[in-house]
This record gives C-alpha cells, structure tokens and sequence, in this order.
C-alpha cells in the first residue's frame, strides 16, 4: 500500500451487491493505482451462532427486524486489529444528510469504515459504543446501506489528487460551487436541427467562461434555488450577474428564502 492511500472498509452482510460496481471505471483504476484499497467485510462470519444469523425482532415488539450488536463488533474489531481504528460511518436515514462539503471532508482521512444498516435499523448499543458518524444520503429509505456506502466511495474517491484525467473535473463539478454545472456540448454541431451556442465556437475563453458562469446560475435560479444562498460570489461576478438581469432574480430568491 503506498503513502496516502485511502482504505475504505465495508461492512455488510450481502457483500456481493458490492462486486461489480466497486470493480468498474474510476473505481476499479484508483484501486490499480493504489490511490485506495476497499475491503469488504461479511458481517455473517461473526455470527455467535450456527445459523450465522445477524439479526433478531425488537425488544419491545414492533415491525421488522433489527441488527445485532455481537457479530457487528466482533466484524468491526477484526477490521480494526488488521487496518487501525479509522472513522466508523454507520450508513442510516438518520444521519446527517451527505453533501459535496461532507465528501470533501471525507477525502481528507486515511481510513473510513462503512457499516451498512440493514432492516429496521442497528442496536443502539452498537452505534453509541462504536459509530463516531451517521450519514443518510437523501430523504428515502433504501433496502439496506450498501448502495450508501458505493454512493460514499465513488464520490470520496474521484476526490483524491490524480484520480481523474483532468485534474480540474472535481473541482468544476456540480456542487463543487454549489451551483449547477452550465449545459454541456460535443459533436456533432447540429442535432436535429439544433446549432450549439456560438460562443462557444468564439475561441474567446473569457467570453465562455462568462458565458458558462451566467448558464451555472441561471439553471441552478430555475431548478435548485436553495443552493443560491450558499454561494459566495465576487464582486465581478455579481457585476456580471447584473448586467444580465440574473442580480433581481437572485436577490428575489434570496429574500424569499430568508422570509
């Protein structure tokens, strides 16, 4: 393992749900090139029982099942022992909710280790003893954490310093300002009848910079104006922003937003 290689241990009962995304395209290359090393840990190896069971019903009755806390630390303390301590991140809808500035924060640790909740959710016993971390990743319930955890690696790992091709890609992407990345374009130059943007073709890199900021703002005004209150523009761009007539819609969702 070379130097600031970023492990991610997962912890899951179903670890081959994980097989083929974790073993295609970014993924599968920053692995080749040890930018990141993933285990994947099935918690039914430390079942206390012959029937590896890892789940039992609710004290107290109710719906569904719940994770047990025995095989979930004893899977926890083996990948501790052979890797370090690391951030233990339990995926569950009642965590914080995952962001581009979390997946940021995330990229700057040597160690994480995802623990994937399935069911009705996991002992508390478990959690107060052993998670430093929740995360949910949007306000929906999924089947069980695994997809949380593909969805953390991916986003954790195109992150990490020459993971990418283009090694401006991260920090152009949607979110990356929090704003919405500006319409994109490729061959051919007319589709169906319909030509790209002319300044594009200008060569003025300026005037399409200028161009790809006004478009940035105007779709993040139009499809997610909440996240115009986090963006912090300069003095130039809100210039550029007035001169356009984008300043009054701003300030208008703004305002509404601050009501």
């Amino acid at each position: 393992m070379s130097v600031g290689t970023l492990i991610f241990d997962i912890l899951t009962i179903f670890p081959g749900l994980l097989d083929s995304p974790l073993n295609e395209s970014i993924i599968r290359r920053a692995r080749q090139n040890d930018k990141i090393r993933i285990n994947v840990t099935d918690i039914r190896d430390f079942s206390v029982d012959k029937h590896t069971t890892t789940d039992d019903r609710p004290f107290g009755g109710g719906e569904g099942m719940v994770m047990k806390p025995e095989p979930l630390s004893a899977a926890l303390a083996a990948v501790q022992e052979k890797n370090g301590a690391g951030r233990v991140i339990l995926l569950s809808p009642q965590g914080r909710a995952y962001t581009q500035k979390v997946a940021e924060e995330l990229s700057e640790l040597s160690h994480l280790i995802l623990v994937c909740g399935r069911y009705e959710g996991v002992d508390e016993r478990f959690v107060q003893a052993y998670v430093h971390d929740a995360i949910s990743v949007g306000d929906y319930i999924l089947t069980g954490g695994e997809l949380a955890a593909m969805i953390i690696v991916d986003s954790v790992t195109r992150l990490l310093p020459g993971v990418l091709g283009c090694a401006e890609s991260a920090s152009k992407d949607t979110f990356s300002r929090n704003l919405l990345k500006h319409p994109q374009y490729t061959r051919p130059r007319v589709f169906e009848g319909q030509d790209i943007p002319e300044v594009l073709l200008s060569g003025n890199h300026e005037a399409i910079e200028q161009y790809r900021f006004l478009e940035s703002v105007r779709r993040t005004l139009e499809r997610r104006p909440d996240l115009c209150r986090h963006v912090d523009f300069s003095k130039s761009e809100m210039k550029l922003l007035k001169k356009h007539g984008l300043y009054e819609k701003l300030a208008a969702v703004l305002a509404g937003q601050n009501e």
